[in-house]
């Protein structure tokens, strides 16, 4: 069965989503300030190249994500360290939501099902690449709640925010995971992965 794996930035102190919203906080977020080092950037390209599936909130979409990636891919057809955007580009595009009756977006469908059962036939689909999740916060606690991330990819940048929001909410039991690798770069990034136990 193929993983989902969500990948969001997060700060040193555990938050995906800051109080303070015009907090620069982000070593690098999509625009063109793009200040992680290579060995980073080639990371990053690599775990497109194990993916087939993109899963989407509608409000990630909305925003711009597949529009930005997709001039991204136009405007830097030669660059590696943008490869991952012609991958955007290319990949099947899934936005799981119940707001939207078709897709103005290429190569995207919209899946307006149970979240759950929607999830479960992606990763029953035959393939051997996996799906990555990329949303916001609310998105990626959905999927949390529900038990359907398989892996996480956090990009822990070097800043604390102060407060802000989590993708984990079980205060109760809490989430045990573990750790599948951790990696530091020079730009002050660290990438951890991590699976559910």
């Amino acid at each position: 069965m193929r993983k989902l794996i969500l990948q969001m930035q997060m700060s040193v102190d555990g938050c995906v989503s800051p109080a303070n919203g015009n907090l620069d906080w982000q070593v690098w977020g999509w625009g063109d300030r793009w200040a992680w080092d290579d060995e980073l950037k080639g990371a990053f390209n690599a775990v497109f190249e194990g993916v087939d599936t993109i899963l989407l909130s509608r409000k990630i979409v909305e925003e711009g994500y597949l529009d930005h990636w997709g001039r991204a891919a136009k405007n830097h057809p030669a660059n590696p360290h943008y490869a991952f955007a012609q991958r955007v580009v290319d990949a099947r595009k899934v936005v799981l939501t119940d707001k939207l009756k078709a897709s103005r977006w290429e190569r995207t469908v919209i899946a307006s099902g149970n979240m759950a059962d929607e999830v479960n036939s992606l990763k029953q689909q035959q393939g051997d690449k996996n799906i990555l999740c990329i949303g916001g916060v609310g998105f990626a606690s959905s999927l949390v709640a529900a038990g359907l991330v398989d892996e996480f990819q956090f990009f822990v940048n070097p800043t604390a925010v102060g407060c802000g929001r989590s993708v984990f909410h079980d205060t109760r039991n809490g989430h045990k995971l573990r750790l599948l690798e951790s990696t530091g770069y020079e730009c002050g990034v660290v990438v951890n992965r991590y699976a559910p136990i």
